[in-house]
């Protein structure tokens, strides 16, 4: 018998209107994992969710109206770039990437390639932060052939920033690390503990936070067909 929560996400994928790709995608591998998994690892994995929903994390992370703090991170090639650098270009998209080991992560940035000339075509320039270290994040850019920027977050560093990094539940960290090994992607001084919301932010040339996407579930991500009506939202007030 299949677990209820499987069951459901089933009946949501049957009902869904596909006004959404992206998440219709991510909610295919949510079944196809529930199809698998014991109930018991299903219910550790909604308990982990529930655990970041009830951190506070949601409430204290920048928003839309609050000012985006400055940084400078490295991209796959060991370059620096700098927020205030890229805005000077105009708008950028800013979005979390967990790590390459993260399928949901995967089926984001392909489906944010995809919609890459549609952003720039909105006026948006399009990057992605991720914990990885420059020379593991190297081969994702190669293999999906990615057309915009991925910078190193160290140790979550930007992360904190704006408010973003959450401490992963005991269990939930010790079945990632025994599963993925974190630290064999974001380095030897990596704080296992923790990661980062899988946010998307619009950021205007000033600075301002013009959209935030924010939520405790790493299986649900910005559309890139919503941000690319936001960013028209933005040419249109010019």
């Amino acid at each position: 018998m299949k677990h209820p929560l499987y069951l459901s996400a089933l009946i949501a994928l049957t009902v869904s209107s596909h006004a959404d790709p992206l998440q219709d995608d991510l909610d295919k591998r949510k079944a196809d994992f529930e199809s698998k998994a014991t109930p018991e690892k299903i219910e550790e994995n909604e308990k982990g969710i529930e655990a970041v929903r009830a951190s506070g994390v949601l409430e204290k992370a920048l928003k839309e109206g609050d000012t985006a703090p400055n940084f400078t991170l490295k991209n796959g090639k060991g370059e620096d770039v700098s927020l205030d650098e890229l805005l000077e270009d105009g708008t950028v998209v800013l979005m979390w990437y967990r790590g390459s080991w993260c399928s949901y992560c995967n089926i984001a940035i392909q489906a944010y390639q995809e919609h890459l000339d549609e952003i720039k075509a909105a006026g948006g320039q399009l990057v992605a932060l991720t914990p990885e270290l420059p020379d593991k994040s190297m081969p994702t850019i190669e293999k999906y052939d990615l057309g915009y920027e991925v910078l190193t977050d160290l140790n979550n560093g930007v992360a904190e920033k704006f408010g973003t990094v959450f401490q992963l539940a005991p269990k939930v960290a010790e079945a990632t690390e025994e599963r993925v090994g974190l630290r064999n992607f974001n380095g030897a001084d990596y704080d296992k503990g923790t990661l980062p919301l899988s946010a998307t932010y619009i950021i205007t040339p000033d600075r301002k936070i013009a959209y935030a996407f924010l939520d405790a579930d790493y299986r649900r991500r910005a559309e890139p067909t919503t941000i690319v009506a936001e960013l028209e939202k933005l040419k249109t007030a010019e």
